[in-house]
């Protein structure tokens, strides 16, 4: 059994059959499928595919770039059927599609929902982990994961001091890069997650396919082979991560 932690399948413009896409994952034994929000709409329509669709559970949550437009009414959202976490949220510097302070109060202020409503929390963070830790360590009984983690080596160390998990996706399959590599293959298989991220981000041997759930497979079995362990072993503990963090 394997857990799909971080796709978007549940956007309108997603552009497979949802039907075809859950009956591909449950064939490739992708039994649970987290569907994360980045925007205020696209929470509301996190929990309604959730309620809708077995595999599914939702996640609420305004991204970085879509802060600016605002993120206080996902509050609403908090008790719905299936919800089991806030994001994604956090910093991204790299594109700058919301004001830095913006992105700041909205991390600040989703991080209280989240705590206040006792659920983990989905982190993006890219090229902003300096303010994002000085934002973190505001808080306190902080659960969460960082979500397509592709930095450092220092920052992947100061997640795990901090009790976060590690979620990695396509990338792990594909990238040439060798620190990349040795990063993704220290996490420790007790704080690792698996993602797709889809539709983006397709793992080998996919890459120019639209992204889907099933391919979560593919990401396992690179990771069983890098790591030697079976397959088995890698489904089993990184199964039991996500159900232990998202109450799956």
């Amino acid at each position: 059994m394997l857990v799909d932690t971080h796709c978007h399948i549940h956007e309108s413009d997603y552009p497979l059959d949802i039907d075809v896409t859950l009956k591909h994952a449950r064939d490739a034994e992708v039994t649970k499928v987290i569907c994360v929000g980045t925007s205020v709409n696209s929470s509301s329509r996190s929990v309604k595919f959730a309620a809708k669709h077995s595999e599914a559970y939702g996640v609420i949550g305004v991204h970085p770039h879509d802060s600016k437009e605002g993120y206080k009414p996902i509050a609403k959202l908090i008790g719905s059927s299936k919800l089991v976490a806030i994001g994604e949220i956090g910093l991204d510097y790299h594109y700058n599609h919301s004001p830095h302070d913006v992105q700041a109060e909205a991390l600040q202020w989703q991080i209280n929902l989240a705590i206040t409503s006792n659920l983990p929390i989905i982190f993006h963070v890219r090229e902003a982990f300096d303010d994002f830790w000085a934002i973190f360590d505001n808080f306190k009984n902080i659960r969460g994961v960082m979500h397509s983690f592709t930095d450092s080596q220092v920052n992947l160390e100061a997640g795990l001091r901090r009790g976060l998990l590690a979620g990695i996706n396509g990338i792990s399959t594909f990238t040439r890069d060798e620190a990349q590599k040795a990063i993704f293959a220290s996490i420790p298989l007790d704080r690792l997650l698996l993602e797709t991220d889809a539709p983006l981000l397709s793992p080998a041997p996919h890459r120019g396919k639209t992204n889907e759930p099933a391919f979560i497979r593919n990401i396992a079995e690179h990771q069983a082979e890098v790591r030697d362990i079976s397959l088995n072993e890698l489904a089993t503990v990184t199964t039991s991560n996500a159900i232990k963090l998202f109450g799956l």
